[in-house]
């Protein structure tokens, strides 16, 4: 017997108390955001006692809510809630944008930049090609493998913290971790420009391809100048945190704004203003933290609507389990084979040639994020069908291969952590 003649039999009630939710929730998108956040937090509080980055349960929470389970959050939503998605991008890049002080860059030292620039070449490279080799067309496979360059400094940060690890592999981790983000961003946005033009039915010639992504990042870096800024000018002479927040919020909406609507890249733009704050004044540190408080809501909402993506049926299909996995392999060889030669590159300890690599295999927030800035972009309104799918099909293979990532990546952090320790222990002690 179906379903639905269960319902009218009366045999299964329940289901008639959840259709009716589905109905007020398709109707009341404030009913869906408390859901969200509420079923968010409970599943992020469960993971954390399987000793799970609490990104994971968001993603779960997600999964639960969206059309593969309890179908609260449909895909009609996606127009209503895509403004969390492009808020809580835009205050990422702006957090990552406030590690580029010029102060702490000059501190972390050269082989902390050789190696990061060397793992984030390597792990888009490894990941394009071999993607392409599996069949994925050029343009979906660059931007993929531009995602892949992307890794989670809360997973690591998380882990270092509960080992209470001290020393210099710590040192090298941190720095690394904190550069590879912003790298990320940068090479994402130059990626994204290019694949763009490629997809456009009339495109140009690989110069002018070249050309207009420059352009677009140039005009990105060169608004959000303007925000950081204005931000800094507003906010110099006031020591009142609400009124930071509100002025900082301010600007930084209307910025977010006018990038989305000249079709400038929101991340370059938001990382170009927190590089700028950060390094207009030493007092500037406040205007990041008079963010804070508005930070954990949005990232929470931020990582459920992500979870509400992942269609199970779509990412159990062979295609996907084969391109996730192509993904998930040549993104871990391109990590720890970029690290290993940036720190022989950059004359650093054994340790941390042989085991800091390990370390860069988490990835949640910032991967996610580029995805679903590819979904929501104006990009998918002038591109053909078959292109649709295969960015549907990007959305798959990055959620599942951040699950994969988020369960199997922290346990070989903390491996790589302990081990790159040790190592530095007995030769210091052999001295």
């Amino acid at each position: 017997m179906h379903g639905a003649a269960l319902l009218a039999a009366g045999i299964l009630p329940e289901l008639g108390f959840l259709s009716k939710l589905q109905e007020i929730a398709s109707l009341q998108p404030l009913l869906v955001i408390g859901l969200l956040l509420l079923a968010g937090t409970f599943l992020g509080q469960l993971a954390a006692k399987f000793r799970l980055p609490e990104v994971t349960g968001f993603v779960v929470a997600g999964l639960l809510m969206g059309d593969a389970v309890l179908g609260l959050v449909h895909h009609n939503h996606s127009a209503t809630l895509s403004m969390v998605t492009e808020v809580a991008l835009g205050l990422i890049a702006l957090t990552i944008g406030g590690e580029f002080y010029w102060i702490k860059l000059k501190r972390m030292g050269k082989a902390v930049l050789i190696i990061t620039a060397v793992q984030l070449f390597a792990s888009f490279g490894a990941v394009s090609l071999s993607l392409v080799l599996f069949g994925m067309e050029l343009p979906f496979a660059m931007m993929l493998g531009a995602i892949a360059s992307a890794t989670a400094p809360a997973a690591t940060v998380a882990i270092v913290q509960a080992l209470r690890a001290r020393g210099p592999f710590v040192d090298h981790l941190y720095g690394v971790v904190a550069l590879d983000d912003a790298g990320c961003v940068v090479l994402f946005g130059v990626v994204f420009a290019v694949a763009s033009g490629m997809l456009q039915p009339d495109s140009s010639s690989g110069a002018m391809l070249v050309l207009t992504a420059c352009g677009e990042v140039l005009l990105s870096v060169l608004l959000g100048a303007v925000s950081g800024l204005t931000i800094h000018l507003l906010t110099r002479k006031r020591s009142n945190t609400s009124e930071l927040l509100i002025l900082t919020l301010g600007v930084f909406l209307v910025t977010t704004a006018i990038a989305l609507s000249l079709h400038l890249s929101p991340l370059l733009t938001n990382m170009a203003c927190g590089a700028l704050i950060i390094n207009m004044g030493a007092r500037n540190h406040r205007i990041f933290r008079s963010l804070e408080p508005i930070s954990p809501p949005i990232y929470a909402l931020f990582f459920v609507l992500a979870g509400t993506e992942l269609e199970p049926g779509v990412a159990l299909r062979g295609e996907i389990l084969l391109l996730g996995s192509v993904y998930v392999v040549f993104r871990a060889l391109g990590k720890y084979a970029g690290v290993y030669v940036g720190a022989v590159l950059g004359k650093s300890e054994t340790a941390i040639r042989n085991y800091l690599g390990f370390c860069m295999l988490p990835q949640a927030g910032v991967a996610i994020g580029l995805v679903l800035l590819v979904e929501n972009s104006p990009l998918l309104s002038s591109i053909e069908a078959g292109a649709r799918q295969n960015i549907d099909t990007m959305v798959s293979i990055v959620l599942l291969a951040v699950f994969v990532n988020e369960l199997l990546g922290p346990p070989l952090s903390r491996w790589a952590l302990i081990r790159g320790n040790d190592m530095e222990e007995v030769a210091r002690g052999s001295l």
